[in-house]
Parts: structure tokens; sequence; C-alpha cells
């Protein structure tokens, strides 16, 4: 279906203006630049996860073609720079930051420990293979029961293995527990992924000689908190430091936090007085970018004779790492804050605690605790629905939070804006095809059918940027904080300053990802159209407010008469009174209206009083076949509430997307590490993503529209739906299938075959045992 001519603003299919480019080719991302005098630099990195970095051999490596400069902390101690720990509202933090080298420790596997700057790449690589370091292997930590029993620790100048921490309790939990008519345990885990964006992680730093200013071109999801933080970091003036993303290949949230490599090329840079390019493969992005999820739960819920939930505890333990990123303690918070779903309690105690381990730093991958929250909560219920004997879409409609109790306070203290919780479970439940036991074949292949609800806190931050400008040839521009890698952002924001301003789609240029073009905060938590939507309305309002007043005194018309459409202000009821955009500036500047070179130009920022809430229900029939343990899905059922939707092809595309994550989550990603603590996944061989194959399935995606009452707008953002809810509700379908071949015992993803197959083995010789 062409969808390109259904309109042009809010709520209008378009395809991204931005594809052509991607379709030819166009687009430049970080390793197709190349600036002058530059010189690359290649990270060694520890081949082992806890020990004592005694000393480095250079012996072979300064000699070798191209090198240019080699260090490690104990030759040259100015390289080695901690980027601090974050400060987390609520949240008890120790400040472990991220180190760019290792000192005389190493502490996790690909821990960079050295650095060689050569006069190419090919040099570099090659030089860095000469390295050999000598470390002396140690007892390390690699699981969260080896951080809790203190066999060894992470950091010896702690007196344990705990990073963060986080609680809140409400109500008499104890006595809620003791009176409850049925009280349900579960413990669930969920194992560390790597969020594999197409692109590698990479940078540029450059020094301008004549005054010092720093310029970072990075792949990242925004130019604000890398800037920052490395400001932070460095100590440098805020004046002095630009950064700068091109295009980027996807994230998934792995780009937000500055890693310590692109701080180490800025200091590399400042001394050589020469660009420093930092390019990483594939292998070193599975060894050295921060992970996601790695989280474990206990959870009790508490039951009345009605299954009304009264009471719920949890503890959330999370694997953060050796070290803190900026971001870290961030997805294990969230987990925790949404653990009371979208269900009516008042009564909970929850709390978090992240624990230091002998692995690369977790920190956000796409959802960043709300899948985990989602599979720890809705897992619980249908544990629950089995105990209680009761349908679990009945038990989570009894239990949903009603839609005249908005704005609802919650037990870990957020406030959900506003929600139909029931009408998208209604919605789900009617288009969820139910596959039932008579059509399973326990010989052969098994069905299965889950459901789960999720919540999503969204737009973080509080606040977003973004400036309008009316240019000499008549072309808006927008300017903002929010920044594109693979979103669509220039086709999204470009058709909100068309519903605002009234020009048309084609005279709207969407600038981005430049800390040069004024403050802002970034693109991450399903935050870009919520805060960066809104900021670009009240840009594009209050340049349409200037454009009046000033054609007001050229038409002589009260502002409040003058409407803009298209390419020209008029006069209403005298439409041949105008002026064309592209001769407003020109006549503007002949009047004195606008001095020199000026240009009607309104930069704001967007405000929103609290994050707001996105939410969905999810479906998911699976099949089994018992003999091989292959689990495929057949259908998700996927219903949405992103508030307004500003291209609804576009947010279709998000949840298409995401949901292929959350399906990839629950069948085929898994970290492993062995007994040493080594990475066994280091590649796309051993590492299984999804490719077109594991697509298969049909998708059946609705949306439900609840504007936030936060914003205008009343965009809540779409970006991580899929990933949240499929996960819960593939699990509980898998679940479902295996009940029908008497497995009763949980089951964690991912539901590879092996683990699928010795499940339904040891539960057949359990069965037959009991027969003996």
């Amino acid at each position: 279906m062409d969808v390109r001519n259904s309109g042009e603003g809010i709520g209008a299919s378009r395809w991204r203006d931005e594809d052509q480019d991607l379709l030819r080719g166009a687009r430049r991302y970080i390793d197709d630049m190349v600036l002058p005098d530059m010189v690359h630099m290649r990270v060694v990195r520890s081949p082992v996860a806890s020990g004592q970095l005694e000393a480095m051999d250079w012996s072979e490596v300064r000699s070798a073609p191209g090198v240019i400069l080699t260090a490690d902390a104990a030759s040259d101690p100015d390289l080695r720079v901690v980027v601090p720990a974050p400060l987390v509202p609520d949240a008890e933090i120790v400040p472990k930051g991220t180190p760019t080298l290792a000192d005389d420790r190493v502490r996790f596997v690909g821990e960079p420990i050295a650095v060689i700057v050569a006069s190419t790449r090919r040099a570099a690589e090659d030089a860095a293979d000469l390295a050999y370091p000598t470390i002396t292997a140690d007892t390390g930590v690699y699981t969260l029961d080896d951080a809790l029993s203190i066999r060894a620790l992470v950091h010896d100048d702690l007196r344990d293995n705990v990073l963060a921490s986080w609680r809140s309790e409400v109500g008499d939990v104890e006595a809620e527990l003791y009176s409850a008519h049925r009280v349900v345990e579960t413990e669930l885990t969920l194992p560390r992924l790597v969020a594999a964006p197409m692109e590698p992680r990479g940078c540029i730093a450059s020094v301008d000689s004549s005054n010092g200013r720093v310029t970072l071109y990075a792949s990242a999801q925004d130019p604000h908190r890398p800037k920052q933080q490395l400001i932070t970091s460095l100590g440098l003036d805020p004046d002095d430091v630009r950064v700068v993303v091109p295009a980027v290949g996807g994230a998934f949230g792995s780009k937000g936090a500055i890693p310590p490599e692109y701080v180490l090329a800025v200091l590399l840079a400042r001394r050589l007085g020469r660009p420093v390019k930092w390019i990483e493969d594939r292998s070193e992005n599975f060894v050295g970018a921060y992970q996601g999820r790695g989280m474990r739960a206990r959870v009790k819920m508490g039951f009345d004779s009605d299954a009304h939930l009264t009471v719920l505890t949890a503890r959330i333990e999370a694997d953060l790492g050796a070290y803190l990123y900026q971001s870290t303690p961030v997805p294990g918070v969230t987990a925790a804050t949404l653990m009371g779903g979208v269900y009516d309690l008042s009564t909970a105690r929850v709390e978090m605690v992240g624990l230091a381990t002998n692995r690369v730093p977790t920190g956000p991958y796409r959802g960043a605790g709300r899948p985990e929250a989602a599979y720890f909560v809705e897992r619980t219920l249908d544990v629950a629905a089995h105990a209680l004997e009761i349908d679990p879409v009945l038990l989570r409609r009894r239990n949903l939070i009603a839609e005249d109790k908005f704005p609802y306070r919650t037990v870990t203290g957020l406030t959900y804006d506003s929600g139909q919780y029931g009408r998208a479970l209604d919605q789900l439940e009617a288009r969820m095809e139910t596959p039932v036991a008579e059509e399973s074949d326990t010989q052969g292949v098994i069905l299965g059918r889950g459901f789960a609800m999720y919540i999503e806190r969204a737009a973080p931050g509080g606040w977003e940027s973004a400036a309008a400008t009316l240019d000499e040839d008549g072309t808006v521009i927008l300017r903002s904080g929010s920044s594109d890698h693979g979103q669509g952002h220039a086709t999204s924001l470009a058709q909100i300053v068309v519903s605002t301003l009234g020009v048309h789609f084609g005279r709207v240029r969407v600038d981005q990802g430049d800390s040069d073009y004024g403050d802002g905060v970034g693109t991450f938590g399903s935050r870009s159209m919520a805060l960066g939507g809104e900021a670009a309305r009240l840009a594009s309002e209050g340049l349409g407010e200037r454009i009046r007043e000033i054609c007001s005194s050229l038409l002589e018309a009260d502002a409040q008469d003058l409407s803009i459409e298209g390419d020209r202000v008029f006069v209403r009821g005298s439409a041949d009174v105008d002026i064309s955009l592209t001769e407003l500036t020109r006549l503007a500047r002949e009047r004195g209206l606008l001095a020199g070179s000026e240009c009607l130009s309104v930069a704001t920022r967007s405000k929103v009083a609290g994050p707001v809430f996105p939410y969905g229900a999810y479906g998911a029939v699976v099949s089994i076949d018992v003999a091989t343990g292959v689990v495929r899905v057949v259908k998700i059922v996927a219903v949405d509430d992103a508030g307004t939707l500003i291209n609804p092809l576009l947010t279709e595309g998000q949840v298409m997307g995401s949901t292929l994550q959350g399906v990839a989550s629950a069948l085929l990603e898994e970290v492993v590490l062995d007994e040493d603590g080594q990475p066994q996944t280091t590649s796309l061989m051993t590492y299984l993503v999804p490719s077109a194959a594991e697509a298969d399935y049909e998708l059946d995606s609705s949306f439900l529209t609840t504007p936030t009452p936060l914003t205008p707008l009343g965009a809540k953002g779409v970006g991580e739906s899929g990933t949240i809810g499929a996960l819960a509700a593939i699990a509980n379908a898998v679940a479902d299938a295996l009940s029908l071949v008497n497995v009763t015992e949980p089951l964690d993803p991912p539901y590879s075959p092996d683990r699928i197959w010795i499940t339904i083995e040891r539960s057949r010789d359990k069965t037959a045992g009991e027969d003996d």
C-alpha cells in the first residue's frame, strides 16, 4: 500500500524520508569519516576475568610498523581516568565508576588494559596482537550467587559486592501475607543479553589547535549525555567540548553512556594534536560493550478468597558487572519500581540489590528493566492462576487498575498518568486464537497460549529542547535535542511541525545530533516523541506566533487574523492578501523588523511533570515439537497504547521490530560464560540473533489511544513495547504448552531446543518413576 499521500501532519502514515538516503548508501556513519592527519587507536583487552596485572611486554609492539604510541596505566597514569559513577534518585550507589584503563587489577574479560596508536587501523590491530600482558589469575565472581556468598570481592576495598540498592515498602506486608487466602512464590531469572547493533561503537576525537576545543564525533544515541560525561570525566569547560553524532546504525540502549574508549580517544587526541579514530570490531562489541538484563527475582503474591491481589513482595538481584556506567543501575531500579504492574495494589515490599561481578558492566538494553518487571510479574500471575484454579485472563481482569482511578499512585512511588487497561485486555482476548488440549498431539506437537500485560515508564529526564527557525529561503529548520538512530525522527518531528505551524511537509528540515545546536537530553527510554515531540510542538507554536507578529506589520492586520498555510501567510477572509514564506525574511529585513542577517527563530524546552506510562496487552501462541524441543512462535497479538500516534506506520514498525527482539530474548539469546569467566558467546556464530526465518510468525498489532494529560501533544512513546510484552507472553505460552506433558517445574528463557527437550525428558522420567 502506498501510504505517502495519506497526509502530512500528526496521524498521517508516511514512509520515512530518510530511507531514500539509506537505500542509496548516502548516509555517513562514523567509519565513513576521515579527518586530515588522522591516526588510529586500538585497545588491548584483558584475556582474564579476575587477576593481578603484573606487567605489559611492549618489546615487539614499539618496533612494529606504523606504531606511534603505546601505553598502559602503569607506564602512563595520566591516561587512566575514571568516568564517575551515577547518582540515581532514591538509590544507594557505591561510586565505582568505569576506568579508561585497568589499574593493577583486571576485573573482566575484555577490560581495556592498554592502548596502541598507529598510522593505520591495520597497523594498530597488528601491533595489538604482539602485546603480551602478564596477569596472575585468581578467584572470580561470575554469578549472582558468587557475589552474594562473598567468596571473593570484585573490589577489595569494599566489604561486599553490593554496588547499588533501592527499597520501597508500603502497608503492613507481614500481616497481609499472614491473612492471605493463598500465597504464591516464584524464583525467576533472565540471562544477560548483548545489544548487538548493526553498527558497533566508534568515535573520532579531534582538537582544534588554535583554541584547544575538543570535538568528538561518535556513534551514540545523542550528543548531550556524552558531552556532559566527557566534561565531568576530564574537567573540561562546556564551551570547549562539542559532540557530533552522524548517522547511527542502531543502538538498542547500548550507546547511551559514554564508553571509556571514547574518553581515551579524547585524551590521546589532546596529547598528540591529531585526530584519533577508534572503531571496535564485532568480537570487541561482544566482550567490551555493556550488556543488558542479567536479573533474578524472588516474588511472593498474596490473594484473598476472591482472587484479589492483596500483597506483593519482591527481591530483585541484578548483575551489574565490574563497574558502574552512568546508566548501569537504571534497569534494576526501573524493574523494581514497575513490580506493581497494571494492578491495583496497596501493600508491597520491593527491593533491588545490584551486585558486582567479574563481568563486563551492564546497562540499558531495549526495555531496560521493563521487560524484566513484566516477566517477573506476569509469570508469577500465571503460576498464581494455576494455584487458584482460575483463568489467567480473569485473574488479571479482576485486579486491573480501573479507569476512574487515574492518576494512580503505585506502591513503589510512581504516578500512572492514564490508561484503559481493561479495554486492552478485552481486545486482546477477543483476538487471540485459543489452542486447546485436543489440538495438541502430546507425542508430536503441543500448543500453548499465553497472556501478559505490561506497563512502561517512559520519557524520563523531564525535559527536552528544540529550536525552530524560518530560514531565508522559507525552509523551516527544526533543531531537536532528540537524536535519531533508526527510529525515523526526521519524519515524525517534521509531521509535528506541519500540524502545529501549518506549512507543507516538504518545507521542513530536521537537524539533530550536534551539541552546538543547543542543550538537550537525548534519545532513550521511549522519550523522543513524548518530550522531543512536545518540544518541537512548542518551538513550532512559538515560531508561528513570531511569523504572525512580523506579518501583522507587513500586512497591516491583526496577528490573530492571520493564518499560515502551505508556503504563505494570509489574512483570513482575504486570501489574496498574503506574504510568501520565501519572501518573508527579506521583506522583514527591508522594513527593519529583523536586523542584519537575523532570521525568525524560537528556542524552547518541553517540561513534563513526571514520566508518562505507555502500556499494553500481549498474547502469544507457540508450538513445541516434543521430539526435538524446538519452540516456534505461531502468533503474537499486540495491543499497545502509546497515546497520540504521530505516524501510525512508523509506530507499527516499532512494534514489529521490538516484538522480534522480545521473541529473540525468549527463544535465542543468552550470554554464556565458562567456569573461569571466559565468554563463550563472542561472535554471531555462537550468540544467536534473530533472522528473517525467526520472524515467520503472524503479528496482529493494533492500538488504543489514551493521550497523556501531561502534555498537549499527548504522545507517550512506543519504542520498547514489543520487547516488554512479547517476552512475558511467550514465557506463559511455553509454560502452558509444557503443562500438557506434565511439566510443572519453572523454566526460564531462553527456551532453546536442548533446554526444552531435557525438561520434557526429565518430566517423563519422573512420571515413569512415580508409576513404578
